[in-house]
């Protein structure tokens, strides 16, 4: 059995590894020099490979594709990740905030040790090849440096990755190809991703780079709990990606959005009221606001752009209006960062286009895993998870369907 897997990341190599298990010859395909690329991007600051909450609350997570994901998800949950990682010589830790790490931090060494594995299990790799579709014949067709080379498989899993980051290797190109055999692909747009606006020249070049700690952001009804960073066409950052999705369609719908933060969130009105009732004396509002609401020069300067886009100077607030502010500083987001920026993107092939098994209607023998199927999930290991669960289940679907046809 030949079984081609076109893709070498986490769900591209998870699938290899399940066919390899399986009995079948796997050659993995992918456009890049090396495999993991974008693995590895991910882990540049601490590789998150999952999460350690319930896995109910694990699952909702992925909103409205959660039923799509649910039973890859359950039959590959984090603690079978965690054990597989700990079976690659990486074990796992939970740190503060629930989030799964390897020990060792970095996505290297288990990616070393996961390719090392995969050589042993006979799994072939043919980089700098580039998938452009299927001859008259059916054969898989690659752009290599040595010109246009077909190969025919018995079985194939795409795991091409979405559009984030196409530098690293997922550019989304399949989209087209896939198009062109009747397969329905929802369109690209940036998950995890920072947005636009139009700061005032003063506070750009003053709060470029500067971290707000602590605070609720919220849109509509949806509200989170994070950090956020000041960029100098934006703002990004934990609690702005956990929004990102609500945040998305407000501004692709209407051309904007409006984001309220919450510098004290812990403070209700009342409180800040109190505390900001006290005498100025010679302080400067700035130094005031410091001192009497543990506010950051960067939170003051959130409170000064809206004071400037009220048509009011922040000199004139009260102490209420000012408390009020505190916790609900409306800022207008006017864009969303490119897709190439985003940390993933949402759209990808429709659910409805495949089987129980990861396999697409329209074209039997050919199965997908990954970012390039529909849904979107917050960071925080969710990404990974199911890439790598839907990379098994793939897998699993190639190697059944294999099997059914030797009959």
């Amino acid at each position: 059995m030949k079984v081609a897997v076109i893709g070498a990341g986490p769900a591209g190599l998870m699938a290899a590894e399940i066919l390899a298990a399986g009995g079948a010859q796997v050659t993995v395909y992918d456009a890049m020099p090396s495999a993991g690329r974008k693995f590895l991007m991910a882990g540049r600051g601490g590789l998150n490979l999952t999460h350690s909450e319930p896995l109910p609350d694990f699952l909702a997570r992925y909103r409205e594709a959660m039923p799509h994901l649910k039973s890859a998800i359950e039959a590959f949950p984090p603690d079978a990740l965690r054990a597989w990682s700990e079976a690659l010589g990486q074990p796992t830790f939970v740190g503060s905030s629930g989030r799964v790490f390897p020990k060792a931090f970095k996505a290297s060494p288990l990616l070393r040790a996961w390719l090392r594995r995969l050589d042993a299990a006979g799994v072939a790799f043919a980089f700098r090849h580039r998938w452009v579709g299927w001859d008259a014949q059916g054969a898989l067709l690659f752009e290599t440096p040595d010109g246009k080379r077909a190969f025919r498989a018995d079985a194939t899993v795409l795991a091409l990755g979405g559009a984030s980051w196409p530098r690293l290797g997922s550019d989304a190109a399949w989209a087209e190809l896939l198009g062109a055999k009747g397969v329905a692909v929802t369109p690209m747009r940036p998950a995890n991703s920072g947005f636009t606006v139009a700061w005032s020249n003063i506070f750009r070049d003053r709060f470029e780079g500067q971290p707000l700690k602590g605070v609720a952001l919220t849109i509509g009804p949806h509200t989170v709990r994070g950090e956020a960073v000041v960029t100098r066409t934006g703002i990004e950052g934990g609690a702005i990606y956990a929004l990102s999705a609500e945040l998305r369609e407000a501004v692709l719908g209407i051309g904007q959005a409006t984001l309220t933060i919450a510098l004290r969130p812990d403070l209700d009105a009342s409180a800040l009221t109190t505390r900001l009732s006290g005498t100025r004396g010679k302080q400067s509002l700035a130094n005031f606001l410091r001192k009497a609401a543990q506010l950051s020069p960067v939170g003051i300067g959130l409170m000064q752009e809206a004071a400037i886009a009220s048509g009011r100077p922040l000199t004139s607030f009260s102490p209420a209006e000012l408390a009020r502010l505190i916790n609900a500083i409306p800022v207008q987001l006017t864009g969303v960062a490119p897709i190439a920026r985003a940390i993933s993107s949402a759209g990808g092939i429709r659910f409805d286009e495949l089987d129980a098994h990861f396999m697409l209607r329209r074209l039997p023998g050919v199965f997908a895993a990954g970012e390039m199927l529909d849904w979107e999930a917050p960071t925080g290991g969710y990404l990974l998870q199911a890439s790598f669960a839907t990379g098994v289940a793939a897998g699993k679907g190639a190697l059944s369907w294999l099997a059914q046809r030797a009959l």
